[in-house]
């Protein structure tokens, strides 16, 4: 009988030596991304990821990011491959650390979604900052909020009537009191939320709370109670993604959709790229219900080809929208950046502004910035395979435009990863006022995620990372609206972290701007203000430490990236922590306030 058993199980334990060599299935199926040899580090070392638990690693293999490039593997082999790099226990969660009670939420008066009006401008007024720049030398640091089980924090805070709103890597939505950090409420999505949070009204006098996360799903929460009001999916291509806050006009849901994702899904020579187009889609605000949807590339992909490998390769593909949507409501017309093709054949909607018609979605105008941008995952590889023959350089415009009045005439402020700046004409379909060349540039130069605008002068931070390079990348400028002239630049910061791995000068992060002070966020730890007369620093606070926290999770700060500072209501908040694009990782929240307040 034992003889019978054993040979019933014979199959089964042959199966499993075969895949319980995780680190082996990592090599062969993960590394080409996820390594720290690369030109560009996109993807999270192994060291990162060996931080997570077994079961966030295989959450995101089996119904997460990573779905999609795991296909291929067995139930087994992810979980060897878990086992490889997440055998660790969850970070402890500590108490709910809930408030006592929920009163109503007396108004949306704030920061409200990305950009904090629906121009993009990141400038808070001083009557809803309530704080002057006198005021900023003073701040200190309120409370912090940790995150469990995560290395990169995501989801610029929004905040509503004394409430902050923000989505994080694990899918988790908190709604926490911005005075003392309890919570009132939190919702888990389907997957990482990297949007900012978009507060409305809705009939009747209630809130909603909008976001996208990483799977292409739109939510709208009741804000009062975080309770799921509807749930719309606006892309099916299984590599798509909403990472841009979605913006809210006369009762119209604006949503971007992009695809990283499969970007990098070619450096692995065995995948079909590319077949994603990035859209914009107008949904119902009430009922989520989809009104239009237009795509940034009008031409559905076709096969183009084999690559070296073999492999059908298809386009054209990209052009994602990484933004959040500048609405212009004199216009009627809706303005975003795109990224770059991911495959050939070049088009003329990559590296481009494109202005959307608020009503009916038809693409009214499109302005290239730079153009034969056709760029992947496999221009990063030792063979090269997959990478288009007449590479570009991955400068997307990843940075919402800004829409100002400059001497009575709009312009709109664009930042691009070539390391430019330009002023362009909306209402002569983006001609070109002026371009100002701030940087070098490069798949993770130039201006990454945002500038800030008042009416007479952009806010500028420069990323030009080169790696983990202490001389490397940085600075900040203020270039007049006027004419594009810089009016004044200041030098990257020496870091204190030398020697740390993922130390550098570098400025990704957006900056934030109110009266007389910008802030600005670094890959080295620091949040900086900068006086808007001069440039002269007047407040910096090293992020790079261990903070005790208000809900016990332990947590310390890293890099500060894709997410900008939040000013509302005499406090400051910023996430720190960014263990991907060659960051620090990290995994808590920052509030600030002057001293008295």
């Amino acid at each position: 009988m034992l003889r019978i058993l054993f040979a019933s199980l014979i199959p089964a334990i042959a199966a499993q030596a075969a895949v319980e060599d995780g680190s082996a299935l990592f090599t062969a199926h993960c590394a080409q991304c996820h390594n720290t040899t690369g030109k560009i580090d996109r993807a999270p070392a192994p060291d990162l990821l060996k931080k997570l638990s077994k079961e966030t690693i295989l959450a995101a293999l089996r119904t997460g990011s990573m779905k999609a490039q795991a296909a291929m593997l067995s139930p087994a082999e992810t979980v060897a491959i878990a086992d490889f790099l997440g055998g660790s226990e969850s970070v402890a969660r500590g108490s709910a650390n809930a408030c006592a009670s929920n009163p109503p939420i007396p108004n949306a008066d704030g920061w409200n979604g990305w950009g904090v009006d629906l121009v993009n401008s990141r400038f808070q007024p001083a009557d809803h900052a309530g704080l002057s720049a006198a005021d900023v030398p003073k701040l200190k640091l309120k409370w912090a909020y940790g995150f469990p089980d995560t290395f990169s924090v995501f989801g610029q805070p929004s905040v509503a009537g004394g409430r902050l709103f923000l989505g994080s890597s694990s899918g988790q939505v908190y709604s926490l009191d911005a005075r003392r950090g309890c919570a009132y409420w939190n919702f888990k999505a389907a997957a990482t939320v990297r949007t900012a949070v978009t507060i409305a009204p809705l009939p009747g006098g209630r809130l909603a709370a909008y976001f996208g996360d990483t799977r292409a799903s739109v939510y709208a929460l009741d804000a009062q109670t975080g309770e799921l009001l509807w749930k719309t999916k606006v892309e099916e291509h299984k590599m798509a993604r909403v990472t841009g806050a979605p913006k809210l006009v006369e009762n119209r849901l604006y949503v971007p959709v992009a695809s990283g994702v499969e970007e990098m899904a070619a450096a692995q020579p065995s995948y079909a790229c590319c077949t994603f187009r990035g859209s914009l889609v107008a949904l119902d605000a009430q009922t989520g219900k989809q009104i239009w949807k237009t795509y940034t590339i009008p031409d559905a992909p076709a096969e183009t080809g084999r690559n070296a490998a073999g492999t059908r390769q298809f386009g054209p593909a990209g052009a994602s929208i990484w933004d959040s949507p500048t609405i212009d409501v004199k216009r009627r017309l809706i303005y975003v950046g795109t990224g770059n093709n991911y495959s050939d054949p070049v088009t003329k909607y990559s590296d481009a502004v494109i202005a959307f018609d608020m009503d009916n979605g038809s693409m009214r105008w499109v302005k290239q910035m730079t153009p034969g941008d056709t760029w992947n995952g496999g221009c990063i590889t030792p063979s090269k395979t997959g990478c288009p023959q007449k590479a570009g350089e991955d400068t997307d415009i990843g940075a919402s435009p800004i829409l100002r009045t400059v001497n009575g005439r709009d312009m709109l402020v664009v930042g691009q990863k070539s390391g430019v700046v330009y002023g362009v004409d909306p209402g002569n379909k983006g001609e070109i006022l002026w371009q100002t060349r701030i940087g070098r540039g490069g798949a993770l130069g130039g201006i990454m995620w945002g500038l800030a605008a008042d009416a007479a002068r952009a806010y500028v931070p420069l990323s030009d990372y080169a790696g983990p390079v202490l001389d490397a990348g940085g600075g900040m400028f203020a270039v007049d609206l006027q004419d594009g002239k810089v009016a004044w630049k200041v030098p990257p910061a020496k870091p204190g972290c030398g020697g740390k791995q993922g130390c550098s000068p570098s400025q990704m992060a957006p900056a934030t701007l109110i009266p007389g002070a910008v802030f600005s966020g670094s890959m080295d730890g620091h949040l900086r203000a900068y006086a808007t007369a001069d440039g002269s620093v007047i407040w910096d606070f090293d992020t790079l430490r261990e903070f005790p926290t208000i809900n016990g999770v332990n947590a310390h700060g890293g890099s500060l990236n894709a997410t900008g500072p939040t000013v509302a209501g005499g406090m400051v908040f910023v996430n720190s922590g960014y263990g991907q694009l060659g960051g620090m990782p990290g995994n808590v929240l920052l509030a600030f306030s002057a001293e008295g307040n």
